[in-house]
């Protein structure tokens, strides 16, 4: 059965809860997709500038295809959840494994990047070419494996979340959309104010260990982690108006 039928479709459409679990869903894609715009943020900044906003770009939409793509398996994607092997009675799927490898990347990555800018005189690592500016090549190839990583688990949660197909393609083309529309803004915003940088690189610090207490089998509420980034951005958005409001009045107290 096709599920992209017209008849289908217009059963799906004129059913409410549909509507409802698409909403949801779409929400959903949206917060997941958080994780990985911040990332492609920060690693697209290395780039020169007249770089940057391609590789967003191509970064978001080898997102959409890798998405796309994993929902065309979806029977294979049921089985990314079935242990593979134990170690002391724990069993690990791919899933597992794939969240673990993306947890020690994103720690390793942004603890990498909290060096390059405690460390002024650092040297150049891996992903860099001598000068300082990391390669378009080596950026995309860091933003592909990430994606490889969210698309799992946001296709994962899709699948728990409804079983049509029409459903998930639509919220993965919604989130996908939001996440380039919002790409240029973050990142230009990022870049311009140094202590949120920091704090974004604690954001993925904080989002690697959740993806590896994951694989490792521990129920990690994702409301809780997005309490506690949208509590560490209010502060440093205090923060932001408390420096911006002390500039403003430097130049009232120097005239008195």
């Amino acid at each position: 059965m096709n599920p992209f039928a017209p008849a289908e479709l217009a059963v799906l459409a004129a059913d409410p809860v549909v509507w409802a679990s698409l909403a949801t869903l779409i929400a959903m894609e949206i917060v997941l997709g958080i994780d990985n715009l911040i990332f492609i943020s920060i690693v697209t900044n290395r780039l020169p500038p007249e770089q940057r906003g391609r590789a967003r770009r191509l970064g978001i939409g080898l997102a959409l295809i890798l998405r796309l793509a994993l929902l065309g398996t979806v029977a294979l994607i049921a089985k990314l959840t079935a242990p593979v092997f134990s170690v002391m009675d724990h069993g690990f799927s791919w899933r597992d494994m794939i969240l673990i490898a993306g947890g020690l990347f994103l720690l390793w990555k942004a603890t990498t990047e909290i060096h390059h800018r405690v460390d002024p005189n650092h040297g150049p690592d891996m992903f860099e070419m001598g000068s300082g500016v990391a390669s378009f090549g080596a950026v995309i190839g860091q933003i592909l494996v990430l994606d490889m990583v969210f698309s799992v688990d946001s296709i994962i949660t899709a699948v728990g979340m409804t079983p049509h197909i029409p459903v998930m393609v639509i919220a993965v083309v919604v989130a996908v959309a939001v996440m380039l529309f919002a790409a240029a803004p973050l990142a230009n915003f990022i870049n311009a104010n140094p202590t949120v940088v920091m704090l974004a690189l604690g954001f993925l610090l904080m989002i690697g260990m959740t993806l590896i207490a994951e694989g490792f089998g521990a129920d990690v509420p994702k409301g809780y982690v997005y309490a506690a980034m949208a509590f560490a951005t209010a502060i440093e958005a205090l923060n932001m108006l408390s420096r911006r409001a002390q500039r403003k009045a430097e130049p009232v107290e120097s005239e008195s």
